[in-house]
C-alpha cells in the first residue's frame, strides 16, 4: 500500500469543490441560515444546545491548539476558524494508512436575535471547545402609532 494512501481524499477534494463553487448561491437563498458553512481542510462536528440562559456550541477539535483558534461574532454570525497541523508529505514515510483530518477549518453559524455577542466567552479542554453563548432579556414588542 502506497504510504500517503487516503481513501476518501478525492470525496473530501470534491466537497470542498462543490462548497466553494456553489456557496455563493447558497447564500442568497431565504431560507439559508449559513449553519451549514463549511469549508477548508477539514470540518470538525459540532453540537448545538439551548439551555434557559444560554445557547452552548461544542466542537471536537482534537490536537488543536487554543491559541490557534480564531472565534468571531457578529451580525449574528458565529464564525469559528483555526488549523490543525498534520504530518507532511515528507514526515509520512513508513505509514500504511492516514486519515486523521488536519489543516485548516472554518466553521459558521446564524445566531438568534436573543444571543448576547458582547458576553460570548470559549474554552477549550480535552480536544472539545466549548463557546457559552448567553441569551439577552427577550426585548417586547410594541406598537408605533404612526402621527400625520
Amino acid at each position: 500500500m502506497h504510504p500517503s494512501y487516503q481513501p476518501w481524499r478525492r470525496v473530501h477534494h470534491l466537497h470542498k469543490e462543490l462548497n466553494r463553487l456553489f456557496e455563493p448561491y447558497a447564500a442568497a437563498t431565504d431560507d439559508d441560515d449559513q449553519s451549514t458553512t463549511a469549508t477548508c481542510d477539514w470540518i470538525p462536528p459540532v453540537d448545538i444546545k439551548e439551555e434557559k440562559d444560554r445557547y452552548v456550541l461544542r466542537a471536537d477539535i482534537p490536537g488543536v491548539d487554543s491559541q490557534a483558534i480564531e472565534i468571531i461574532a457578529e451580525n449574528g454570525l458565529l464564525t469559528i476558524r483555526g488549523d490543525r497541523p498534520g504530518e507532511t508529505r515528507d514526515s509520512r514515510i513508513g505509514y500504511s494508512r492516514v486519515e486523521r483530518p488536519c489543516g485548516a477549518f472554518y466553521r459558521r453559524f446564524s445566531l438568534p436575535d436573543t444571543a448576547d455577542l458582547t458576553r460570548i466567552n470559549a474554552r477549550s479542554a480535552q480536544g472539545v471547545l466549548e463557546i457559552a453563548i448567553p441569551k439577552r432579556a427577550q426585548t417586547l414588542s410594541r406598537t408605533i402609532k404612526v402621527e400625520g
